[in-house]
């Protein structure tokens, strides 16, 4: 029987990001409103943190057509949904991957993130529902969680998900005129 000999040390590759990108969908990326009139715009990312520049021009790219103010709070908030999968789903893990979807309407942009869901073993059933709660001011510095949701609730024009663990859909809407949004008075 042959002896294993151990694998030498690899050194690291930059790949462009470009590469990472299928035929066709450039434009999801280009950061620029070459086409403003879409309806939707899905993508599913790879969960590593090297991805994280495509989410973002993802996300620029989707808002290009609005104000430079309304770009930047669209990326925050998306960027916001996108750690939370990360972080606290199995998506976070080794060869997890999260789906971005972005609808367009006339009065603005809705944002859903579906992830690979709660890390836990634990098997609910189909029927079991738990959403998200954001953490209040009344829980002050110490809360263990929500305080990411809590920036979502007070920016965006509206939040939620579908309360499903295994499989977690999380949403918010930016209205184009930031109604609902607490951004134009602070």
């Amino acid at each position: 029987m042959p002896t294993l000999t151990a694998v030498p040390p690899m050194p690291e590759v930059t790949v462009p990001l470009g590469l990472l990108i299928p035929n066709g969908y450039e434009y999801y990326f280009n950061r620029r409103p070459d086409r403003p009139h879409f309806t939707r715009r899905a993508f599913e990312f790879r969960s590593e943190p090297v991805f994280l520049p495509l989410v973002h021009a993802f996300l620029d790219t989707c808002a290009a057509a609005q104000s430079e103010e309304y770009r930047f709070l669209f990326d925050l908030l998306g960027t916001e949904l996108v750690s939370n999968a990360v972080k606290h789903t199995r998506s976070g893990l080794p060869g997890g991957t999260y789906t971005l979807r972005v609808d367009r309407s006339a009065t603005g942009l809705t944002l859903n993130c579906r992830d690979g869901g709660d890390r836990a073993d634990r098997r609910p059933g189909y029927g079991h529902r738990s959403h998200l709660a954001a953490a209040r001011p009344a829980d002050g510095v110490a809360c263990e969680g929500g305080r990411g949701l809590a920036l979502v609730d007070s920016l965006a024009s509206a939040w939620g998900d579908n309360g499903m663990p295994r499989f977690r859909k999380v949403w918010f809407r930016l209205d184009s005129d930031l109604a609902g949004s607490v951004w134009p008075d602070a």
